[in-house]
């Protein structure tokens, strides 16, 4: 199939005047006073990546060709994926993704990948990993849906075994959260699921990927701990962020408590969480937008949305 030809500045023009559901004016006031001065930045620029899933229309609509050329003159220098393939673009091999990434200065920092896949295909997931050259793979699915001891203890286990088959080729495997991590297992309500995990996975196999905006839907829904916490008391176990802004839902109960927006036009405390962090060299920050622009049936403007939440976590300073 021969590619659609692109009018590159006619589809910029049009990026740069779409708009998401808050205004010009909130999105500057939703920026903490820090952001035009401080002592320096708290996000690391050579350490800054966005989740493909945030841009997957442009994806479908375009190829990674297009997208990866955009986000690196955006200044983005980690990609995450969220799949392999491209939509009516065409196939594409991993060999071939691989070119693209270096040929735009990207790193591939990981992947989300279901557990199925890890079941079914463990070894072929690992030889995309190592050809796209990323150090780590995921999923974005909680380690099970059966939230007893019993389950969780199931699912330690099969991702301890994933984790030693991805060590073993220095491949780090994660988990992904979302709200629903920070439950409490039904059958001892005493017991929080992610500590469970946590307190069950081998730390030399098995990695966890915060999503920051989840977390503190977590912490509003099902109360009692803050996010910054658990990464300071494990801080080699976080290798990546999923840094997502967003606005809390009127029930706390509802979904996963808040509605995700682009970065600085939210509520969640970026300022305190990344100046809190201990060494935050060591992190990779992905920005990531589930819903908005590239949710909808005709997208407006999601590569405007990474761009404009590009500059706001490059401008992000600290108070101290």
């Amino acid at each position: 199939m021969a590619k659609q030809r692109i009018d590159r500045r006619a589809l910029l023009r049009g990026l740069a005047g779409s708009t998401v559901a808050v205004g010009a004016a909130s999105l500057a006031g939703a920026l903490p006073a820090s952001a035009a001065g401080g002592p320096g930045r708290l996000i690391p620029q050579g350490h800054m990546g966005i989740q493909l899933y945030s841009v997957r229309d442009k994806v479908t609509q375009f190829g990674f060709a297009y997208v990866f050329d955009e986000l690196s003159r955006i200044g983005y220098r980690e990609v995450e994926f969220a799949g392999y393939t491209q939509g009516d673009v065409g196939t594409i091999t991993p060999q071939q993704i691989r070119k693209l990434l270096d040929d735009n200065g990207l790193k591939a920092a990981g992947s989300h990948r279901g557990l199925g896949d890890f079941r079914a295909n463990l070894e072929q997931e690992l030889d995309i990993a190592e050809t796209l050259g990323m150090p780590a793979l995921g999923t974005a699915q909680a380690p099970t849906g059966d939230r007893t001891i019993s389950g969780y203890q199931k699912a330690a286990a099969e991702f301890n075994t994933w984790g030693a088959a991805a060590a073993a080729r220095g491949i780090k495997l994660y988990q992904h959260n979302h709200t629903i991590e920070f439950s409490f297992a039904t059958d001892r309500p005493d017991v929080r699921l992610y500590d469970l995990f946590l307190e069950l996975t081998d730390p030399r196999y098995v990695y966890l990927e915060m999503d920051i905006l989840w977390a503190y839907g977590g912490a509003r829904k099902y109360p009692g701990f803050r996010p910054v916490d658990y990464v300071n008391a494990n801080p080699h176990r976080y290798p990546l962020f999923h840094v997502k802004d967003g606005v809390p839902l009127p029930d706390p109960q509802q979904g996963n408590s808040y509605l995700d927006v682009e970065f600085g036009a939210g509520v969640i405390p970026f300022t305190e969480f990344f100046g809190e962090l201990k060494n935050r060299g060591r992190f990779e920050y992905l920005w990531e937008q589930d819903t908005g622009p590239s949710a909808q049936p005709n997208p407006p403007g999601s590569l405007g949305a990474a761009a404009r939440s590009y500059r706001r976590m490059r401008n992000l300073r600290g108070t101290k």
